[in-house]
């Protein structure tokens, strides 16, 4: 397959590869299957004031790490037209996103929305502290993810990039190849090879980059001190912080998408249905009750 055949090959099977759900600092995101979307957990800025959107293809959640002066939030939609919604914190214009168009894929961080168009380029509002947003100049871009301070973008090619704070190098991501997706945790970096293993890098205090072991992986998510592997036989893998048993996911299976937030993790089922576990005081761990959450 020639650059361009591949290029337009990837492009597609972002279109295809939907997030359907996701997980935030204290509040819980799904998409159902008939283009709604429902939502549980902390509410305090309107994170969770989604029950209007319709026609979307993807959700995902601004996260962020554990503490006291932290928790503020917001939600982002993918509209099916190309166009992008958002509601909750607004403090640095991270909601900003109502004149975006051509959008194949989006990120939340903290305080920072980004996203991809059609043609491989990268838009993103937000803060802008650390140089997290400085992505105008990435290229061939075929998926996003954002942690609490830094941007990762990993290009058609099966390579990665990022900007933003590299304090415990979680940025270093040059050298990686046959990348097939990225996911950004507060201060880590996973990646997901198209053999099935894992890399990462960045902070590890907690062994949440502790992943080189892991086999037979379709789906990577990192949260703020854990991060979560999705196995092709549908059960879960997890490392990391356990404080609130965001990692007790050994018992899961039959599993289609996973999502890694501050301090919980969710589960989606093939049946549509959903699974949590961790910290709950906002009750964003309240999902047993949904269902038609879209494959």
């Amino acid at each position: 397959m020639d650059y361009n055949s591949r290029k337009e090959a990837e492009f597609e099977t972002i279109r295809l590869r939907n997030v359907t759900i996701a997980a935030g600092r204290r509040h819980t995101v799904g998409l159902i299957s008939d283009g709604t979307v429902t939502a549980v957990g902390d509410n305090k800025h309107g994170q969770c004031n989604v029950s209007d959107w319709c026609g979307i293809v993807t959700v995902v959640a601004g996260n962020v790490h554990m503490a006291t002066n932290t928790g503020n939030a917001h939600t982002v939609g993918l509209i099916s037209d190309g166009s992008v919604t958002a509601v909750g914190w607004n403090k640095h214009g991270q909601c900003n996103v109502s004149d975006w168009s051509n959008i194949v894929t989006v990120a939340a961080g903290w305080c920072r929305t980004v996203g991809v168009t059609s043609d491989g380029l990268v838009v993103a509002v937000g803060r802008n502290n650390e140089g997290e947003c400085n992505v105008s100049s990435w290229r061939d871009i075929v998926a996003v993810t954002a942690g609490d301070w830094h941007t990762v973008g990993l290009k058609v090619d099966g390579t990665v990039t990022a900007v933003g704070n590299n304090k415990y190098r979680q940025c270093n991501v040059n050298e990686w190849s046959s990348i097939s997706s990225v996911s950004a945790g507060y201060l880590h970096t996973v990646g997901l090879r198209s053999d099935g293993t894992v890399v990462a890098v960045g902070r590890n205090n907690d062994g949440e980059c502790d992943v080189s072991g892991w086999r037979d992986i379709v789906a990577v998510a990192a949260g703020s001190y854990h991060t979560v592997g999705l196995k092709s036989d549908g059960t879960l893998v997890a490392v990391g912080l356990n404080k609130h048993h965001q990692c007790d996911v050994s018992g899961w299976h039959d599993m289609r998408a996973v999502s890694a937030g501050c301090a919980h993790t969710i589960g989606l089922k093939s049946d549509g249905t959903m699974v949590a576990v961790g910290n709950n005081d906002h009750g964003q761990c309240d999902v047993s009750g949904w269902s038609s959450i879209q494959l």
